[in-house]
């Protein structure tokens, strides 16, 4: 916490009780001031934190919808390998 000097005129103007009014006056604002940045900060992280967590369940459905597709894919090339391998085996 910063800590506010008042100049000696401004001082001799208010009295020792206008000027601590002065100082908690100021303290009170900044407390107030910054609590608001971080409260719009904070609601600002949290939307794009969303956001990027949608992204990624988006990505990650994708590739998992690709693996499954090529999985198929090998699984019928295994099965025709297999099926070609029997019927050469059993030609014979």
């Amino acid at each position: 916490m910063a800590v506010i000097t008042v100049p000696r005129p401004l001082r001799e103007k208010l009295g020792e009780e206008g000027t601590d009014a002065l100082v908690t006056l100021i303290n009170e604002a900044g407390e107030s001031n910054k609590k608001s940045v971080v409260e719009v900060v904070e609601e600002r992280f949290e939307r794009r934190l969303t956001e990027e967590i949608g992204k990624l369940r988006t990505d990650m459905a994708d590739l998992r919808a690709n693996l499954i597709q090529w999985m198929f894919l090998f699984w019928i090339g295994q099965i025709g390998v297999l099926t070609g391998t029997l019927f050469a085996f059993f030609r014979k």
